[in-house]
């Protein structure tokens, strides 16, 4: 009993460490197919618009609403210690330390992520990816490789804009709403944050999320079972596991940047 109970755990362990191995290799294959030739530019260029400029529209809704929940909170507690003035200050270091790049992440993931699994998994159910190997193209480098480098791109591009909307959130309810002094706002914004402290660190989470998260998508809708069911469960696990790892990963590197 003790010895099938070994073989279980065992299993359960190897499961997950042999798919991150794999995981690795597939991106060790993506990243031997850069070529940088002008129909990959091209193609990259092009899952760039459909995958992030696509995701704008979101992006700058929740940003823009997020803004206005963190002011609203703040001014609520920092009223009580007659700080509401510094209301910039930590609407500020929030966004561009920690929930730009977070919240931007998990939206990317659920918006595109999910849509770069289930377009690569339907192709294998319907036997294109087949079709290209047969045809002695790569999909890996064909498919999988412009989708990620798009992601790459996309995420730090739609962080800046999600901090831009958030901010502009944040001066219609400060100023526009609870009629705080403009002057004194964006003083206390501009001494607040540090272009290497906050801002670059940002721009690295951002592009950390856009990269686990496009790998995971890709990743997830190549190695795909060929039906239904199994793009739906790619597509789930796509989300699942790049939501984790969007944390897991926010705090590692809050850790080491702070």
């Amino acid at each position: 009993m003790s010895k099938v109970n070994l073989e279980n755990r065992t299993g359960v362990i190897s499961g997950p460490v042999s798919q991150a191995g794999q995981c690795l290799l597939f991106l060790f294959r993506m990243l031997a197919g850069i070529r940088f030739s002008l129909t990959q530019i091209q193609t990259v260029m092009q899952q760039t618009y459909l995958i992030g400029a696509r995701s704008l529209v979101i992006i700058m809704i929740c940003g823009f609403f997020v803004g206005m929940v963190l002011s609203l909170q703040a001014i609520n507690a920092l009223e009580q210690f007659g700080a509401s003035d510094q209301v910039s200050v930590l609407v500020g270091k929030s966004l561009f330390r920690e929930l730009g790049p977070v919240l931007t992440a998990l939206l990317f993931a659920g918006r595109a992520g999910t849509s770069i699994t289930a377009e690569i998994g339907l192709m294998k159910a319907t036997n294109q990816i087949e079709a290209m190997e047969l045809m002695a193209i790569d999909p890996i480098h064909r498919i999988a490789l412009p989708r990620f480098a798009a992601g790459l791109i996309s995420v730090p591009l739609l962080t800046a804009m999600f901090n831009a909307m958030a901010i502009l959130g944040s001066v219609v309810f400060s100023i526009g709403v609870m009629d705080l002094d403009s002057g004194i706002f964006w003083s206390k914004l501009q001494t607040s944050i540090y272009f290497q402290k906050d801002f670059i660190g940002g721009v690295w989470k951002s592009f950390v999320f856009g990269g686990t998260v496009s790998l995971i998508a890709v990743y997830f809708g190549y190695s795909a079972r060929p039906t239904g069911a199994g793009v739906g469960t790619a597509t789930t696990n796509t989300v699942v596991l790049s939501s984790v790892l969007i944390l897991i990963f926010d705090f590692i590197m809050t850790s080491f940047l702070t």
